[in-house]
């Protein structure tokens, strides 16, 4: 290809320019007042997912309970997804107003899995909601306008499915806070990994965001990937089935949670690279040939000097949809 034969830039990027224009949103341009009215007899819940969060999960509750459930009726469930926490996260969480749920209660004929994957898709089963909204219960110095800001494309715009939370994200690295640097498995993998095989999403800021809300038909529809590999495997698989402009995403200002170390953020890397090949495979684009790896090997240098090496079992799987499993379950009964 000749020089003057490639596609300049500014092409390539207005695409991405136009739909952020379209369908990139701010949170406080959504009143929970002018929210209640546009539900329109629809139902919302919210899905908080934790697993050892008592230090958070209960002032998250206790903020969206005041704000969207007494004051303002938005929410019409609060659910906690209970992910075999072995401190006081259900009773903190119960304490605090949320319908406390245990992961392994869900479905229990279809077995239970650990990771977050598990708690979303377990979710499903376990709300009624037409709207279903997932919030980290991790957050520090939460905001309901959260929510709120989550909730307001998919109330107020006819033909969006689905939208993601967008923010600044500090490193905290327990002795001082930067302004950015805390997705470092957003920059250095997943969006590395859109930009080759669906650039059409490049213009979400955080595809990697645990915050976010959907329509329960189009998230019904999909699979859910195991454990951290499901934030990125929903996006992907509701742009494929809905396409770009059913999607939006909802600027949330500044969000902080506790820094993972760099172990748990190279697990949490091979989970995006397993989701991102699943759906490479199941839409045609990669081949089916040798099943990937499922364990990962990491370095440490032991007391004695040397490096040592451990290896840990990284196989999430994956969910099906679950409009398939409740017409599987209306069948059987």
């Amino acid at each position: 290809m000749t020089e003057n034969a490639r596609t300049p830039l500014v092409d390539r990027v207005d695409p991405i320019r136009d739909w952020s224009a379209r369908r990139t949103y701010v949170a406080g341009d959504f009143r929970a007042e002018d929210l209640v009215a546009a539900k329109n007899g629809r139902r919302v819940s919210v899905v908080l997912p934790a697993r050892n969060e008592e230090s958070t999960v209960g002032v998250i509750v206790s903020a969206l309970r005041a704000e969207l459930v007494e004051r303002v009726p938005l929410i019409d469930e609060l659910v906690v997804i209970d992910s075999h926490s072995t401190d006081d996260t259900a009773g903190r969480a119960r304490a605090a107003g949320a319908r406390v749920v245990a992961q392994g209660d869900v479905l229990p004929a279809l077995g239970d899995v650990p990771g977050k994957g598990e708690a979303l898709w377990k979710s499903l089963a376990a709300t009624d909601g037409d709207v279903v909204a997932f919030l980290d219960s991790d957050l520090r110095d939460f905001d309901p306008a959260f929510a709120t800001g989550l909730l307001g494309p998919l109330l107020t715009e006819p033909g969006v499915v689905f939208c993601k939370g967008a923010y600044e994200r500090p490193l905290d690295d327990g002795r001082t806070v930067l302004p950015a640097g805390g997705g470092r498995v957003t920059e250095l993998v997943a969006r590395p990994l859109l930009a080759t095989y669906w650039p059409a999403l490049a213009g979400f800021v955080q595809p990697l965001a645990g915050e976010y809300a959907g329509t329960r038909q189009a998230l019904e529809s999909i699979p859910f990937a195991g454990a951290y590999g499901v934030d990125i495997g929903i996006l992907v698989d509701l742009f494929e089935s809905h396409g770009l402009d059913a999607l939006a995403q909802v600027d949330l200002g500044r969000r902080t949670h506790r820094h993972s170390p760099d172990s748990a953020l190279a697990v949490m890397a091979m989970h995006q690279h397993l989701a991102v090949l699943e759906r490479l495979r199941r839409h045609g684009r990669a081949p089916d040939t040798h099943p990937p790896g499922d364990t990962l090997t990491l370095h440490r240098r032991g007391p004695d000097g040397g490096f040592r090496a451990e290896t840990v079992e990284v196989s999430p799987g994956e969910r099906p949809p679950m409009c398939e499993v409740r017409a599987q379950l209306r069948a059987g009964s």
